[in-house]
Parts: C-alpha cells; sequence; structure tokens
C-alpha cells in the first residue's frame, strides 16, 4: 500500500494543490514557456515534449508510491500557475523530498511559494508523520537557496556533480532539510510570515 493516499489536495488562504491530471498539462504547458523558469533545473520544461513527458512519468509513478505530483493553483485568480512534486518518497525511513517545484515568475517573491511549502510540510509532518523531509537546489540558485532557508530548512552539505543538466553541464546540489523535532517551530515561523503576507 502506497504511504501517500491518492488524493491528496491541499488547501491554503490563496494556494491550493490538487493531483497533476492530464486536463491540467496544456495550461502548464502554458506557463512553462517562460524560459527563465528553467535557468537552475536540470531539465529545460519550456521544451514542450520534454516537459510533457516529465509530468506523464510523474503520474504514472504516482501509482507506484514513487512521486505525488501536484498543479498549483492560484485561488484568487482561479489559475494554474505551477507544479511541484513530493518524491525520493522512502516510507519505510519515514522520509520524503519536496522538488521539482516551479512557478509562473509573476509568483516569484510574493508568498505563494510560502504558502505551498507550509501546506506540503503540514502534510509530511503531520499526516505522513515524516521524520525527516528534504529539499535540494543548484548551487548557483540562489534565489531558491534563499527561499529553502527562508522557510526554516538547515543546510547539510554540497553534493559535487550531483547530476547532469539537458545541456550537458554538471550540476552542484546544496541538500536541505527539516526533521520531525524542528517541525513545531519551523510551522510557527512560517505561519507568522504568512500573516505578514496576507496583511500587505
Amino acid at each position: 500500500m502506497n504511504w501517500i493516499q491518492h488524493p491528496v489536495v491541499l488547501e491554503g488562504a490563496r494556494v491550493k494543490l490538487i493531483p497533476l491530471e492530464h486536463d491540467h498539462l496544456e495550461a502548464l504547458c502554458a506557463v512553462a514557456q517562460q524560459k527563465e523558469i528553467w535557468e537552475y533545473i536540470s531539465i529545460n520544461g519550456a521544451d514542450r515534449d520534454l516537459l510533457l513527458a516529465h509530468l506523464r512519468s510523474a503520474m504514472l509513478k504516482r501509482s507506484t508510491g514513487e512521486q505525488y505530483p501536484f498543479t498549483v493553483v492560484d485561488k484568487v485568480e482561479n489559475k494554474i500557475i505551477g507544479s511541484t512534486f513530493l518524491h525520493n518518497i522512502v516510507p519505510q525511513h519515514r522520509k520524503l523530498e519536496i522538488g521539482w517545484t516551479w512557478y509562473d515568475p509573476a509568483y516569484w517573491r510574493t508568498g505563494y511559494n510560502r504558502e505551498c511549502k507550509l501546506l506540503l510540510l503540514s502534510f509530511c509532518f503531520e499526516t505522513l508523520n515524516a521524520i525527516r523531509v528534504q529539499l535540494l537546489s543548484a548551487e548557483t540558485n540562489n534565489r531558491s537557496r534563499t527561499a529553502i532557508l527562508g522557510i526554516g530548512a538547515t543546510l547539510e552539505g554540497v553534493m559535487r556533480n550531483e547530476r547532469i543538466r539537458s545541456d550537458g553541464s554538471f550540476r552542484n546540489t546544496a541538500m536541505y532539510s527539516i526533521i520531525a523535532d524542528e517541525w513545531p517551530a519551523v510551522k510557527t515561523m512560517l505561519m507568522k510570515k504568512l500573516e505578514r503576507n496576507l496583511q500587505r
């Protein structure tokens, strides 16, 4: 039996995470045409065929418990703005990863990512009873690394030549984590930051 029981819907004040489905693909492909999204990601999602193959593979892997892909919806505008996955799922060790997160650049630095992470982390620690959630970023992606630190994760180190990008270059990857003992304080901090975002 899969650790994550489908379907999972996570809903906040401005953001709703719904299971990725085939009828979301066209909207996601439209958002993904903005090439700045993919500067630090190991595949070029602006390539429609490549993105479709990746998303369809994620839906297949959901059925085997390997991944759980979400579509990110802006509740205010009622539109699809990106995607995020739970993956590297290891139920016997109660650990998993939040990753392959990307949004329409219009939503960068708006608090939407922070709310997504609060929803996902709450699900991981409070529903799945995970003991570890990890997040990765390209070593050179300062925007992403700042965002990960901003949600309360701890840098564990940098893995050298951890993967090969679609252009053939090598990527060093920074590894971050939040563990169960840290979650109550992280949650309190995230909720306070989100309150400030909503008051703007």
